[in-house]
């Protein structure tokens, strides 16, 4: 995460005092690992395929978001913090431990973070997640009124590009909405020893520079973060407490950090203030705007708008 940072412009001396402290985001997502360096930042978690009490990951794709969120880096020194620290989590697991889940669990997890969003203080709704892939239309239909209902209702709703680039409209259809924050995968200019880019397949917009779509782009190949298979010594050390995973879902907790940042350093930011910001000082990389949207986020810049 530290790789992330330096080139979003999201390091300690950039961001300054600002850590996300006071903001909840909601992670829809495969579960949340009790992991060292997140547990600390959980204020609920529900299940919704089990229907189980305690938290728990049995895929870990959930548990890697979180850390890129709001991690603190403990078990290394620091070196894998996510770019919020200081945010709140409302873990809701909608998907399995393949990764896989269904449009009506989805639904369920937006409608409990709306119910209770004022308890929480929920502000931000993260969904790494390529939930275009509907085969039904009434069904993805449902699914973009929950996520408009949820963008009207002032949540931030940030969510993934997808995976099934790089041909031209293979952006996840409900990222195309006017009222969500679409992250694609870019690693940036320098993107020298890595064997597979996240940009050479993150899901692209209309070809033709017709709308700006995904709307920004942030670093997602080979990213470290916190591991659900993690393991306590019996002295009490952690084995294994990383692990390392590319695609478009890392990206979009870089986007919800960033968002958590200037809620606590402005709190009465509008959702769409907020989205308006993090577009305008985005950084232009030189792609097509199906590429690339807006560009690479760049912290430091909206901080300062």
């Amino acid at each position: 995460m530290n790789r992330v940072k330096r080139v979003i412009h999201a390091t300690a001396r950039e961001v300054g005092p600002y850590t996300g402290a006071g903001v909840t985001a909601a992670l829809l997502d495969t579960g949340f690992a009790m992991h060292p360096d997140i547990a600390g930042r959980l204020v609920c978690f529900r299940d919704f395929l089990r229907h189980g009490k305690r938290p728990y990951d049995d895929c870990g794709h959930g548990t890697h978001v979180a850390g890129c969120l709001c991690g603190n880096g403990g078990c290394f020194g620091g070196s894998y913090a996510g770019v919020a620290p200081g945010c709140r989590i409302v873990a809701c697991k909608v998907l399995d431990e393949k990764g896989e889940g269904s449009v009506e669990n989805m639904i369920e997890g937006i409608r409990y973070v709306l119910k209770t969003r004022s308890l929480y203080h929920t502000r931000i709704l993260n969904i790494s997640v390529g939930v275009g892939d509907v085969h039904r239309k009434e069904k993805q239909d449902e699914l973009r009124y929950w996520l408009d209902l949820a963008w009207q209702m002032g949540l931030l709703v940030v969510i993934a590009a997808g995976n099934s680039g790089p041909g031209p409209n293979s952006i996840s259809p409900l990222a195309m909405s006017p009222n969500v924050i679409a992250v694609g995968c870019h690693d940036g200019k320098d993107r020298s020893g890595f064997k597979n880019c996240c940009d050479s397949y993150s899901g692209r917009g209309p070809e033709g520079n017709l709308v700006r779509k995904p709307d920004l782009v942030s670093p997602g190949t080979d990213i470290i973060s916190c591991n659900a298979g993690f393991l306590t010594n019996p002295w009490g050390g952690i084995k294994n407490p990383y692990v390392v995973k590319s695609g478009t879902s890392m990206a979009v907790p870089a986007v919800s950090g960033a968002a958590a940042l200037l809620m606590q350093k402005n709190p009465l930011l509008s959702n769409r203030q907020i989205k308006d910001r993090l577009l305008f000082s985005a950084r232009d990389l030189g792609e097509d705007w199906g590429k690339q949207g807006w560009g690479m986020l760049c912290v430091r810049q909206a901080l300062q708008e």
